[in-house]
């Protein structure tokens, strides 16, 4: 999952002795047992490779055809497919239980870690205390404290809690707060390993999807043909129109879309601009938008489920 980091502060308010110092006294008096918070902070110093990461990030301009390119590869779409065709029983399944779409399922899981290939090598309560720290930050502290109820509730060891520089763990990138709130055992026989148990990886994002509002049935968006004499201030995810309205003005959908009633509320997306791809979004791309707040990542998720299910 995405974090937007703001730029560090250019001082820092207090020691990170005094810092941890204040952490640990909040983990306490928010139950965490004494020896938890020992163990799991014990010769915690600023970690900094996460600095480095952190305050040298690059400004990003790319355009979606650049981020599509990059992001939609046919390494992740043959990886796709690879998996699809391993875990199709697994897949159905958890659609099945929470009413997403695999198309959903598979293109967050590719997109955020490669299906799991690449989760990130952080210890994840030594990055969220250096950012936390660095950044004077309650929210990084806060899910430092997370990660230590973690493993507090014995759902994993302190060394198994990896992820990326900014504290997002396991397949499918979840913060800590997330990981309490939302991942599930798919098995239902224990806690959910979203490091790594594929099933517990797509069934924990499935259940954040199904609790950020997912509409069964309905996609989030799909490519399209527009004329050129669409207007492009009527576009935008904000400008909800029924697809009556989209195709009386000559918006043409593509063979094999999903069949729906033309009372479907759609808005039109040129991430690009007029003479660039088209795409119509509906109400469950402002759900992916939950995971990720980025347009690119949103029409990204969906183009990558369709190209790896329907392949």
């Amino acid at each position: 999952m995405s974090l937007s980091l703001c730029a560090a502060p250019a001082a820092r308010a207090e020691s990170f002795t005094a810092f941890l110092a204040r952490l640990r006294a909040r983990a306490l008096a928010a139950g965490i047992p004494a020896g938890i918070v020992h163990s799991t902070t014990a010769g915690l110093t600023p970690n900094a490779d996460v600095l480095k990461h952190d305050q040298h990030q690059a400004e990003f301009t790319l355009t979606w055809a650049d981020y599509s390119a990059r992001v939609l590869s046919a390494t992740r779409i043959a990886g796709g497919q690879a998996k699809h065709a391993a875990d199709a029983p697994l897949l159905a399944a958890v659609t099945s239980r929470f009413g997403v779409s695999a198309e959903a399922l598979v293109g967050i899981w590719g997109i955020e870690t490669g299906y799991g290939s690449f989760q990130g090598s952080f210890h994840v309560i030594d990055a969220l205390a250096t950012l936390a720290w660095d950044r004077q930050s309650k929210f990084f502290a806060g899910q430092a404290i997370d990660a230590m109820r973690i493993v507090a509730r014995r759902d994993a060891p302190a060394g198994r809690l990896l992820g990326s520089y900014a504290g997002a763990m396991g397949q499918p990138q979840f913060m800590p707060g997330v990981y309490l709130s939302t991942a599930v055992s798919f098995a239902g026989d224990g806690a959910p390993d979203i490091w790594n148990s594929d099933a517990d990886s797509l069934a924990s994002i499935g259940n954040y999807l199904a609790k950020a509002g997912w509409q069964t049935g309905l996609p989030s968006s799909e490519s399209v043909l527009v004329p050129t004499s669409i207007d492009p201030a009527q576009t935008g995810r904000q400008a909800m129109r029924t697809l009556d309205h989209w195709q009386a003005l000559g918006v043409q959908r593509l063979p094999g879309a999903m069949p729906l009633p033309g009372a479907t509320q759609a808005a039109l997306l040129l991430p690009d601009g007029p003479g660039g791809q088209a795409f119509l979004v509906y109400a469950n791309f402002s759900v992916i938008r939950r995971y990720n707040p980025s347009d690119f990542y949103a029409l990204a998720v969906g183009a990558l489920g369709r190209m790896v299910l329907t392949a």
